[in-house]
């Protein structure tokens, strides 16, 4: 039977934001379905515009979602039983904007979309432009963990290290992005951005990522 050393590599890295993601959702109820979707479909037009008058492109606001549902409400007869009744339809539209990492840029959309009566809920984050670069970034850490470590080992032991055999990663998805925290009440959105389109100055907080692997090499004499 073949011999073998066994190493759990462990890697990390930080990844600087360089890049905003706002995502942007649209929800409509009504008790026809037509009529939810074609207010929801009026407000994505108000969107629409808004991000061209931030000067992005119409195509730069992209789809990131769209769910159609029905609605329940329960009420009680007089017996005090409980049922569930029709309440007609919800549509909800889920968009997402990106863009390089820019507060004066960041403002200015902000306000266009604060100015355009659409009225969508708002969620703000920092990542990178390029994930597949950091997510490369990070395996070759844990590679070079794993056979930093499986060396060290093997010269305490007076082996050699011989063919990599086998290599145990479970290719989670990663979620690349900053732990700061940028939150407007939607009150808040119209009186910030609109001062003379002022927002602070952002330096997110540098992406921390972690990951591990194990790797099996066989040994020899």
């Amino acid at each position: 039977m073949d011999r073998t050393i066994s190493v759990k590599g462990i890697g990390s890295i930080s990844a600087k934001p360089d890049c905003v993601c706002l995502s942007l959702s649209i929800t409509e109820k009504a008790l026809e379905y037509e009529k939810a979707a074609e207010n929801a479909a009026r407000r994505i037009r108000l969107l629409q515009g808004a991000v061209r008058q931030a000067g992005f492109a119409a195509g730069d606001l992209k789809t990131a979602g769209f769910l159609v549902d029905t609605v329940y409400e329960s009420a009680s007869n007089q017996g005090g039983n409980y049922r569930r009744l029709f309440a007609g339809y919800s549509c909800v539209h889920r968009l997402k904007l990106e863009f390089a990492l820019d507060s004066r840029r960041l403002a200015g959309v902000l306000a266009a979309i604060a100015g355009c009566g659409a009225s969508p809920e708002l969620n703000i984050s920092f990542t990178v432009k390029d994930p597949d670069k950091a997510r490369e970034e990070l395996l070759a850490s844990v590679a070079g963990n794993a056979r930093a470590k499986a060396e060290a080992l093997c010269r305490a032991s007076g082996v050699r290290m011989g063919q990599l055999l086998r290599i145990d990663y479970g290719w989670d998805e990663l979620d690349i992005v900053s732990p700061t925290l940028y939150r407007l009440e939607a009150g808040a959105v119209a009186p910030m951005a609109a001062a003379d389109r002022t927002v602070p100055e952002i330096e997110p907080e540098d992406i921390r990522l972690r990951e591990t692997a194990r790797f099996v090499w066989k040994l020899s004499e």
